[in-house]
């Protein structure tokens, strides 16, 4: 189950004993990845929510259940899961019964040259992308991006991942959208191919059942991934004007923030104690937190901004527990 990480095939699950394990496996962390992902689209996109969704691949209903607890209470959301395994989608509709309303389980074959998918206002995949063939891949973003006015794409938080993104992120803004998050602009990705990959963490609480499936022995994990939000000019909304891409640093009167900016540009801003709101807001900014909060930039806010080659190296700062 775990394979996905290394670029291994992603478990077929063709029976209900696979669908069980996979969902007590691999849900919870989809799950929490998928809402964060949609939670920072919402929050560039304030006052929009979506009517209809519909997801792609997700037969657990992992995204429907992150769908709608991003924009609980907001509108009466009717969603579509499509996927091609029928115990995936007869377990996720076991789940769903009687605590999501709205969402129809359809069994459905994906991608391929020519895929044609019902309309929608937000269309998402999640941890999709890696199990398709390079052309199916492609066929499904366009498919995504004709059927949606927003589509949200996750994949895990890898460089193959990152790749798949940034790919999948190019096709969408070909067809005419607009990105929202997480990048502050649709420039290309200023991250130098091959030798560095934008992701992100999203906090995941392991129950009991959750720690005895894994062999973990904490009470939660990080689950990295990498994603794209975009959206067509009807909604309403800008990205942030800058994006923290790795957790920040903590130094004596400092905060190390490596920064993707709306020029295009990645680099590290640093945030000393002398700015005292910038700096009470640097002290708490997450990674993956919008950067510089407007409400609390100060005139002489030092920024700076370069190449991805530029910013040193602190992935071993990304801590996942086991």
């Amino acid at each position: 189950m775990s394979g996905y990480r290394e670029g291994g095939p992603a478990p077929v699950l063709a029976d209900r004993a696979t669908a069980l394990a996979y969902a007590a496996y691999r849900m919870p962390a989809t799950y929490e990845a998928v809402r964060a992902a949609l939670a920072a689209f919402a929050e560039r996109a304030a006052g929009w929510a979506p009517a209809t969704h519909l997801d792609l691949g997700g037969g657990t209903g992992a995204a429907a259940w992150a769908a709608d607890a991003v924009w609980a209470g907001g509108t009466d959301l009717r969603t579509v899961v499509l996927d091609r395994a029928g115990p995936a989608l007869d377990l996720g509709h076991e789940l769903a019964a009687g605590r999501l309303d709205g969402v129809e389980w359809r069994r459905a074959g994906l991608g391929g040259p020519g895929a044609d998918l019902p309309a929608a206002d937000l269309v998402t995949a999640s941890y999709l992308l890696g199990e398709l063939p390079p052309a199916d891949r492609d066929a499904l973003v366009d498919a995504a991006a004709a059927a949606g006015t927003a589509v949200v794409l996750v994949e895990p938080g890898t460089p193959d991942g990152h790749r798949r993104v940034r790919a999948a992120r190019d096709r969408l803004l070909a067809a005419g959208l607009r990105v929202l998050a997480p990048c502050p602009h649709d420039s290309a990705c200023p991250l130098a191919a091959g030798e560095d990959w934008c992701h992100f963490a999203a906090r995941v609480s392991r129950s009991a059942l959750h720690r005895r499936v894994k062999g973990g022995v904490l009470p939660y994990e990080d689950e990295k991934f990498a994603y794209v939000a975009a959206a067509r000019e009807g909604v309403a909304g800008a990205p942030a004007p800058g994006r923290v891409v790795r957790r920040p640093l903590l130094r004596k009167g400092q905060v190390l923030l490596d920064v993707c900016a709306a020029d295009g540009g990645i680099g590290r801003t640093t945030v000393s104690k002398r700015h005292r709101e910038d700096y009470r807001a640097a002290r708490s900014a997450e990674w993956g937190a919008p950067w510089p909060p407007v409400s609390t930039v100060s005139p002489d806010y030092p920024s700076g901004t370069g190449t991805g080659q530029d910013v040193p190296d602190t992935r071993d700062t990304h801590v996942t527990a086991e």
